[in-house]
This record gives C-alpha cells, structure tokens and sequence, in this order.
C-alpha cells in the first residue's frame, strides 16, 4: 500500500495507516516538513490531504482499472502544528462514474483541527505507462 504512495509522499514522511472503501487515513511527520517559522507549512498539508484523498480516490470501486487524478484543492489551515505527527482521514462526499470528491480532515495528537480540505478527482482511463 505504502509503495505506490508517489515519490513527494515518501519524501515528505507520509504512511497510510488505514485504507477502506469508506476512509483512507495516514500520517505525516511535523519535522522536515515546516516553514521557516517553525511551523508545519500550510503546502505540506495540502500535499497530506491530495495524498489521502487520492488514494481514496484510486481505492473506491468506481476508478477499477482506472487512474484518479487530482482537478481541484482546497484548504482552510485553523491552528499551526510545531512538531509530532499529523494524521489525514479522507472520506467521500460523493463517488461517481467520472468524479469523486472527499472531505480530509487534518488533526494533530491531540486530535485539535489542524487543516480542513476537499479534493476532487477525475476518474479517467490510466494513462499509457502508468503504475511504470
């Protein structure tokens, strides 16, 4: 499951601890991921949610030898995390037979609201040479 998280998701820490046809949950370190503040950056966790979401995304039966691309993001950042692991739990607003749309939600350790997004995947045919 972790393998084929991508390259910037690896780099960037981040585990899927828990995948299901109804939520997607990982984890990110806070370390090495914050802006010069010493603050967890506002695009790390836009990365996260876009990780989980669509990983969502590529896991529900509606993309079956499918890819699930990213078309749309947004984020609202509601407290800064200075170190630990934040966790993102993707679940489905809507799934259907070309969009999925989910809600990430983003907490720290003590599971205060971090970032609140939703993302929207295309549901299209694999591109040639995808999954190489």
């Amino acid at each position: 499951m972790n393998r084929s998280r991508g390259e910037l998701a690896a780099r960037m820490g981040i585990t899927v601890v828990e995948a299901g046809p109804d939520r997607v949950v990982a984890t990110m370190p806070v370390e090495g991921n914050r802006q010069p503040y010493g603050l967890l950056h506002g695009g790390a966790s836009v990365v996260l949610a876009e990780t989980v979401g669509s990983f969502a995304a590529a896991i529900s039966p509606a993309a079956a030898g499918r890819a699930a691309v990213g078309i749309e993001i947004n984020a609202a950042h509601h407290r800064a995390a200075r170190s630990g692991t934040v966790t993102a739990t993707a679940t489905a607003i809507q799934v259907g037979a070309t969009l999925a749309t989910y809600d990430i939600r983003i907490v720290d350790e003590s599971g205060r609201p971090v970032c609140t997004s939703r993302l929207t995947c295309l549901l299209r045919d694999a591109p040639p040479g995808a999954g190489n």
